[in-house]
């Protein structure tokens, strides 16, 4: 059978396969938030000609339904099938990924006092020639020469042996030895490597060259894969390359792909898509700046729990059921061959340790960027994404914790939300003579949907403008915007008559509520983590927020939902993507690297799920701006009129 779209792009599709399954084989993507399973209503397309058989409706209205709008997910043709795919179901790449600057980043590393010594070191040799008196084994002259060196006690795997001697004849005896900490174990267990143990590894042999070696920090985020190609001789960053993290094709949020993962063949499928993401970015960065991928020689990883399981191909099934174990925190370092890195093959990779199932490398990195580890003062740390997850300490102690905000402030579960993508409203301000809303949009074109930071700012200016109430509940006297839809009530933003059809975007009042459950698990979070330091808000002397979505947002509108703390915006510090940067710092630095791996056993882990305290902060906070007005006093005084927004 064949599936044809009306833009002329014709697929192949089996028998009993759906549409949505026949158009991602053909590397067709659309958006899916629920991985596939009918629950959020994204993925719609129109059946233009064609028999087919739909098993169920998911969210689509009747208007949709009649105009012969179905989901692709659970669409299955019977015979040759004609569609049309609306632009809001394609999956968009290239959204407003935050990502720092390279010069910031070497200037912070040098204040934090980490010297450039990336993994992989090298010793240059010049060994004498065998002959029929001096006729030992290439392995023991190569030994030999090291000892020489003073450098002993090197591992030597069967890989390398098997190249040895060829190397070593290719480079007329004249060569490079590239060599790592021990590979196979953790930084953890080798502690601090010296020259004269036996835990160092030889890689390969290179001839002896005056070229730059370099290396690759990557951060597998989620929602956003973003690799740094980083110059190892002097922290340079040579390129930045970032897209979509491949696996939201089977799912928006970690849960979602952990249940895949646990499907025949999911694990494989997981895997290969971000590995193929990462090696799609540099090898485009690779060519542009005419490297050999030979000399790509180390790479670090910063992601989630969930995320550094899944790129090593180990199973995350036990990350979500109680007791919530991951099979590794301490990451053995193994080879870039191992992951099927396009890079050195024998290139040692060091993924940044994790704390426990769902505080991992990101936060880590993130905490190890931010210094908050290295100062006196109580500092807050959040990385606001899909999980949220906090950190509060000075120097002497840390404790950390996540809470499930959901992937809401990513579009999903939103009628017409949308990542941070062109066409997305980012921006929303209401006339308060008229209340009529003003907005502005990513690419200043026509809007197509409304992302997290969008959604933020028209709660909190309907609340303030009394259009919804304290319980998010619609005000329907206030504004004609207000309609009944399928949903329920739902305020119109905006609206354009398309062929047949009028394409709206809106808020319902469950999109508030989802909204609204997302800042309550955050703002929960704090304050649980917060009680059980013993600590109050007038102890934080800084708030560090993290993540690309942080990057965009309002504070005195996150205040004003109830979502961040009431802290005077001046202790809010917006890092951007601190997974990057310090993975950045870990590839580079030794001494980096130690301090991750102390900075993840040093932190203390509060698992939020069993704790009784959360429930009650948590139905606390699911009001605007929570059922404890004097807890947010500044927004008491904006409602009262006494202070602007």
């Amino acid at each position: 059978m064949k599936l044809q779209l009306t833009s002329g792009d014709s697929f192949s599709i089996r028998k009993g396969q759906t549409v949505l399954g026949a158009l991602k084989e053909a590397e067709f993507y659309l958006v899916a938030s629920c991985g596939g399973k009918g629950t959020c209503g994204k993925c719609r397309i129109r059946i233009i000609d064609g028999s087919f058989e739909v098993k169920g409706s998911g969210k689509l209205t009747a208007e949709e339904r009649k105009k012969g709008f179905v989901l692709a997910c659970q669409t299955i043709p019977l015979a040759d099938l004609i569609i049309e795919v609306p632009e809001d179901s394609k999956l968009t790449v290239g959204d407003k990924i935050a990502i720092s600057k390279g010069r910031d980043l070497f200037e912070l590393l040098l204040s934090l006092g980490g010297d450039i010594s990336p993994l992989v070191r090298y010793l240059d040799l010049n060994l004498p020639h065998p002959t029929i008196i001096d006729n030992i084994s290439d392995l023991e002259r190569l030994k030999r020469a090291l000892k020489d060196k003073g450098l002993e006690g090197l591992r030597f795997s069967n890989r390398f042996l098997k190249d040895l001697s060829g190397a070593l004849r290719k480079n007329d005896w004249d060569i490079r030895v590239h060599y790592a900490d021990c590979l196979g174990c953790s930084l953890a267990e080798t502690g601090t490597v010296t020259s004269g143990t036996n835990s160092l590894e030889a890689l390969f042999i290179s001839a002896q060259k005056d070229t730059p070696r370099y290396g690759i920090a990557v951060d597998i985020g989620t929602t956003t894969v973003v690799v740094y190609l980083v110059n190892l001789d002097d922290g340079r960053i040579v390129d930045v390359g970032s897209t979509y993290n491949s696996q939201i094709r089977y799912g928006d949020d970690v849960i979602t792909r952990i249940i895949y993962a646990t499907e025949k063949n999911g694990l494989e499928e997981l895997t290969k898509a971000v590995i193929e993401d990462i090696n799609t970015i540099t090898n485009s960065m690779a060519t542009r700046h005419s490297i050999n991928k030979e000399d790509i020689l180390s790479a670090t990883i910063a992601g989630n729990t969930t995320m550094s399981h899944i790129f090593w191909g180990l199973d995350p099934g036990s990350i979500r059921e109680e007791p919530y174990i991951p099979t590794v925190n301490f990451f053995p370092v193994w080879r870039a061959g191992t992951a099927g890195l396009n890079i050195n093959p024998q290139a040692p990779v060091y993924t940044i340790p994790c704390v426990a199932s769902y505080v991992g490398g990101d936060i880590v990195a993130g905490v190890l960027a931010s210094r908050m580890h290295r100062h006196p003062e109580i500092s807050l740390f959040m990385d606001i994404g899909t999980n949220g997850e906090i950190v509060v300490g000075n120097n002497e102690w840390l404790m950390t914790a996540a809470c499930s905000a959901g992937p809401c402030f990513e579009g999903s579960g939103i009628k017409s939300g949308m990542r941070a993508t062109k066409g997305a409203i980012e921006e929303i301000r209401f006339n308060p003579n008229t209340l009529e809303p003003e907005f502005s949009v990513i690419g200043n074109g026509k809007p197509i949907g409304i992302c997290g930071s969008g959604m933020i700012d028209a709660i909190s200016e309907m609340f303030l403008n009394g259009i919804i109430d304290q319980k998010g509940k619609f005000i329907k006297e206030r504004t004609k915007r207000i309609r009944e839809g399928d949903d329920g009530p739902e305020y119109v933003f905006y609206e354009d008559r398309r062929g047949e059809t009028t394409f709206s975007i809106v808020l319902t009042e469950p999109d508030i509520e989802n909204i609204m459950r997302a800042k309550a698990a955050i703002y929960a979070g704090v304050s649980l983590i917060l009680k059980e330091a013993g600590l109050d808000l007038n102890s934080i002397e800084k708030v560090y927020i993290a993540g690309g979505f942080g990057n965009y947002l309002n504070p005195r509108k996150a205040i004003l939902l109830g979502m961040l703390p009431d802290l005077p915006v001046d202790r809010f510090v917006f890092l951007g993507n601190t997974s990057i940067a310090g993975a950045y710092l870990c590839l580079l630095s030794k001494r980096m690297r130690k301090e991750a791996e102390e900075i993840s056993q040093k932190m203390t882990y509060m698992e939020l799920s069993v704790s009784r305290g959360f429930m009650d902060e948590y139905l606390s906070a699911l009001f605007l701006p929570h059922t404890e007005l004097e807890r947010f006093p500044s927004v008491m005084e904006i409602l009262k009129g006494a202070s602007p927004l």
